[in-house]
């Protein structure tokens, strides 16, 4: 309990802070039940990848199957924020639900790459609306000095899910099925939507919004330029080919124009107001930078990476990422009952960004005969290092603004901050490909290469049951193509550092300092009182 609220009550404000619990609770569950559903399908296909590929024959295309997801779930995320301000979130929060599932069954259905890549694009569509309703849910329900202990739990849910994704799909890989990394989702998603419908009530909004068309289609436009030439620059394409060369014009200039949009529009997208806060500016370029670019990147590349260099299963290279939640949970719970406390942030993503650089380069280090148990630590010392700064980030964001637009603001944070995920797992997924190809055609002859057989459909076990010495020329090639690329980000972390130092402190608000614009639907003990309709 923050000490904003360590007075002493009388027995109708006991009564009424017991009331508040009762009804919070079971709306924190659901929130809780759903950011799992969104955030656990952006990591679930990692540790099935290897094999799903190379079932549908699209190792060129596997960036796609992770990128689809965090690229539509990043184009919505600013879209849901604002509607959400505007008209209220339970519809957005149903809806989003439904979208989510639907893009479950196409994926779980698919014939081929292009059919996988829809689905998942779908998912995302819905996905990335849950992501950022759950936490402007939050923001609505609690005051910012308390509304810490509640964001850390919905970080860890977060991270758990990035960890028990890759489990739970090597899990079906290897027993019954790839394909049930979607099919799950069906019974989970229709719980969760019916927990929604019971428990959530929010005030309508009576505000008639004029949603903004052309930002949303220039924003569109400028995400998927911009993913594109990540992907395909260096790899598909070279760097100066017309395509490449287009895409960027194309993307450089559907940024200027939105942005330039913005400041006409009657509802902007992303109102330009947010970045004359250099909290907001600053506190999204650190996510953009450290957590964007060095969580994706090693959970969807390490799964694979332990699989073909260490032989272990797609199940048991799922759970070598448990470390990595481990450290989350003990570094955020942590904190957020110690920013409860003191209402100070800013010392946790300067320490959360120095962990994640030395990470990032012990990973670069890596041989195929390092021990098991030191990459365990280094995953252990990532997941302390994203614990330490991922919702301090957004907690900060969403203090630096009024409620109405709290909303907004989380959704531009987490909209930049997927930018930099989906920048970093394609701009990854890409170099590593390219090394790849490269260390394959170096390491192993034209006979090699034959018994081999198509590259593209490498999976574990083809390679595994490869002869000895052509078999350890691959896994080598694995290794050198990827342990690198970690040491490559390392100068990028560094920028993360200094963003960190000067990133501002205003203090986190507490108990009824901050109150929900209108009327909200329950009360979080130690939050404004609120009332249901």
């Amino acid at each position: 309990m923050s000490d904003s609220l360590s007075v002493a009550r009388s027995p109708e404000e006991k009564r009424h802070s017991s009331d508040g619990q009762s009804r919070f609770g079971p709306i924190y569950a659901g929130l809780m039940a759903v950011m799992l559903l969104a955030s656990l399908d952006q990591t679930i296909v990692s540790t099935a990848l290897p094999t799903v590929v190379g079932e549908l024959h699209g190792m060129t295309h596997m960036a796609w199957v992770t990128t689809a997801y965090i690229l539509a779930a990043t184009v919505v995320m600013p879209v849901y924020g604002r509607i959400g301000d505007l008209l209220g979130r339970k519809n957005l929060y149903s809806g989003g639900i439904i979208v989510f599932l639907a893009g479950s069954v196409i994926a779980g259905s698919a014939q081929d790459m292009t059919m996988l890549i829809i689905g998942r694009a779908v998912q995302g569509l819905g996905g990335g609306g849950l992501m950022i309703t759950s936490q402007a849910i939050v923001a609505d329900l609690v005051p910012p000095r308390e509304r810490a202990k509640y964001m850390a739990p919905i970080g860890v849910v977060f991270a758990l899910a990035s960890v028990v994704g890759p489990l739970l799909g090597g899990w079906f890989n290897d027993s019954i099925g790839w394909r049930w990394c979607f099919w799950i989702n069906l019974p989970v998603g229709l719980l969760a939507l019916a927990v929604c419908s019971v428990a959530l009530h929010l005030p309508r909004k009576a505000l008639k919004a004029t949603i903004d068309y052309i930002g949303i289609t220039l924003m569109t436009v400028a995400v998927a330029c911009t993913v594109l030439v990540a992907d395909w620059g260096g790899t598909d394409y070279a760097w100066s080919d017309p395509l490449v060369l287009g895409l960027t014009g194309a993307g450089v200039g559907s940024w200027i124009l939105f942005f330039s949009s913005q400041s006409r529009a009657a509802e902007p997208i992303v109102p330009l107001r947010l970045f004359r806060s250099p909290v907001f500016d600053i506190a999204t370029l650190i996510g953009m930078i450290v957590i964007g670019v060095g969580m994706f990147a090693v959970v969807s590349y390490m799964p694979t990476y332990v699989q073909m260099v260490y032989g272990v299963t797609a199940a048991q290279s799922g759970w070598l990422l448990l470390p990595m939640v481990v450290g989350l949970m003990g570094a955020s719970l942590p904190v957020g009952q110690r920013m409860s406390r003191t209402g100070r942030y800013r010392i946790y993503p300067i320490a959360g960004s120095l962990v994640i650089t030395v990470t990032s380069l012990m990973l670069s280090t890596l041989e195929a005969g390092t021990p098991l148990a030191l990459l365990c630590g280094y995953l252990l010392l990532m997941g302390v290092g994203v614990g330490l700064m991922s919702q301090t980030l957004v907690l900060a964001v969403q203090n630096a603004f009024p409620p109405a637009d709290v909303g907004t603001a989380t959704a531009a944070n987490n909209f930049f901050r997927e930018i930099g995920a989906t920048v970093g797992t394609a701009a990854v997924g890409a170099v590593f490909t390219s090394r790849l190809t490269d260390q394959l055609s170096t390491r192993l002859s034209s006979s090699d290469l034959k018994a081999v057989g198509d590259t593209d459909s490498l999976t574990p076990a083809l390679v595994h049951a490869l002869p000895a010495r052509v078999q350890d020329a691959v896994v080598a090639a694995y290794q050198h193509a990827l342990t690198p690329v970690f040491g490559y980000v390392v100068p990028l972390f560094l920028v993360g550092v200094v963003l960190a130092v000067v990133l501002p402190e205003k203090r986190l608000a507490g108990g009824d300092s901050h109150r929900p614009a209108g009327e909200t639907a329950g009360r979080a003990p130690g939050g404004p009182e609120t009332k249901a309709r």
